[in-house]
């Protein structure tokens, strides 16, 4: 079925029929009408690409989310489902584009061949060259995350100075005094991860405000490297009392690997960090974190990439966000030196 059969039954020009479909001139009332009845007889869906060349949009977002390793983290794919959604409630589809640099063959495919209206962008690096073309093409598109210089860019982002440092914080008035920082793996830290570089800002600024000794190790995404993590703070300085995360991923290992040092959690060590909830919520006891609120920022981003799109001539908006601690039960009060004499 296509326009031209629509247009022989209806009694009217294909031209006619393709605005009727498109909006592109007015038809009148009757005429659209009939038209319509044939579409609702024929049960007529007009092929995507058609639609595109009609009225120059394809009704779809490109999510350019590289994963950070060889899988994406559960965090990962919240934030992923969570774009989704917000997109279908505007009747937009969403293609997935796993491209971590301007090079990337698929990245280029979606801007050559304008396969998206527009682009969200994440795991974002201060220097960003996905951007700079971005910008270079006039292509609508917002970050989730933002580079050092984010002055005119569309952006939702997460403070992770601030957060680390409110973690930071929050066990110092524990009475904390040695401290370990988990980031992300070394690899991203080298490639300018927005909030590894950030995290780890945050944390070494409060850490030398509250006067602490502290260790700042690089961790890979997953649990066994959690374990091992942990093994090495505990190698390093056996009086380490508590630790601060950034790596979701790795937070099963990381409580494994203080079950197998003889560290009870919060008795005797305490873990915080930043981390989404559903995640959080996961692992025995509960975190005590700075909630990543992955669907709002989601939702967020599509509404301000959806604004974009409407209204191409506004400034540049962004959201950041900087969520509360919640307190579950993974952090206590200090109890001395567990490593003494050991």
């Amino acid at each position: 079925m296509n326009i031209g059969e629509i247009a022989r039954r209806a009694g009217v020009s294909r031209s006619t029929v393709s605005y009727a479909l498109s909006g592109k001139r007015p038809v009148s009332e009757d005429t659209r009408r009939k038209i319509q009845r044939v579409i609702d007889e024929l049960g007529y869906r007009p092929n995507a690409s058609a639609r595109a060349l009609a009225n120059g949009r394809t009704s779809t977002l490109g999510l350019v989310f590289p994963p950070a390793g060889n899988h994406y983290t559960g965090m990962q794919l919240d934030f992923i489902g969570s774009v989704v959604e917000a997109a279908a409630a505007y009747d937009y589809d969403v293609l997935l584009s796993p491209s971590g640099a301007d090079s990337d063959r698929s990245f280029q495919r979606l801007l050559a061949e304008r396969r998206v209206d527009g682009a969200i962008l994440m795991e974002i690096r201060l220097e960003d060259d996905r951007i700079d073309h971005l910008v270079a093409e006039n292509f609508p598109a917002v970050c989730i995350g933002r580079t050092a210089r984010p002055d005119g860019d569309w952006w939702v982002g997460l403070d992770h100075t601030a957060l680390t440092a409110a973690c930071v914080h929050h066990l110092a008035d524990l009475g904390h005094r040695r401290i370990a920082f988990v980031n992300r793996p070394e690899r991203l830290l080298r490639a300018g991860y927005e909030s590894a570089h950030r995290g780890l800002e945050g944390f070494t600024k409060a850490a030398a405000e509250r006067g602490l000794d502290v260790q700042t190790y690089c961790c890979g995404d997953d649990a066994p490297a959690g374990e091992a993590c942990v093994e090495q703070i505990l190698h390093n300085d056996p009086g380490t009392t508590a630790l601060v995360t950034l790596n979701e991923a790795a937070l099963g290992g990381i409580y494994r690997g203080l079950a197998a040092a003889g560290r009870h959690v919060p008795r005797d060590f305490s873990v915080t960090g930043v981390v989404a909830s559903r995640w959080a919520e996961t692992v025995t006891p509960q975190l005590t974190a700075a909630d990543v609120p992955a669907e709002e920022m989601g939702r967020l981003a599509v509404e301000l990439l959806v604004e974009r799109l409407d209204q191409p001539a506004a400034a540049a908006r962004h959201h950041m966000l900087t969520p509360p601690i919640s307190l579950r039960s993974s952090t206590g009060p200090a109890l001395g030196d567990p490593g003494a004499g050991a």
